[in-house]
């Protein structure tokens, strides 16, 4: 599965504890981050992760292409709901996306917790098949 991992500046330590606790089930899968947030995840991990723009240079719209081509699995996403962020339309374009292309998406730790240990389980395997429906419907355009 494709995994977007962001957080801003206020929870980056969050998702870089997350992303140590979790590398295990991490590392089984491919990852995509925004700027600083996948260079710190890979200094702390040594997980290998694709890395985007920051987020207010673009990083949470290139996610947000990824979802609405459905080439993006999963997002965990641990938002600063008490911080005014000067790309609060980006971030709200990229949650739509995911209610839009039922991409799960976690904006805390502990959704982030539930969806993971639904990873190690197996609980996902219905995105393979909506990856297929959206490759078959694009074949046919």
């Amino acid at each position: 599965m494709k995994i977007a991992l962001i957080a801003h500046d206020h929870k980056k330590s969050d998702m870089i504890q997350f992303a140590i606790a979790y590398a295990p089930i991490l590392m089984e899968h491919e990852l995509f981050a925004t700027g600083t947030t996948g260079t710190k995840i890979m200094e702390a991990t040594k997980l290998k992760v694709h890395r985007f723009q920051s987020g207010p240079l673009g990083g949470d719209q290139e996610i947000g292409a990824m979802v609405a081509n459905n080439k993006m699995d999963m997002v965990l996403f641990f938002r600063d709901p008490l911080t005014s962020q000067p790309h609060d339309p980006d971030i709200t374009a990229l949650i739509r996306l995911c209610d839009v292309y039922q991409v799960p998406l976690a904006t805390n730790l502990g959704t982030a917790e539930i969806l993971i240990k639904g990873l190690e389980r197996g609980d996902f395997g219905w995105r393979t098949i909506v990856q297929a429906e959206g490759e078959n419907s694009s074949n046919e355009a």
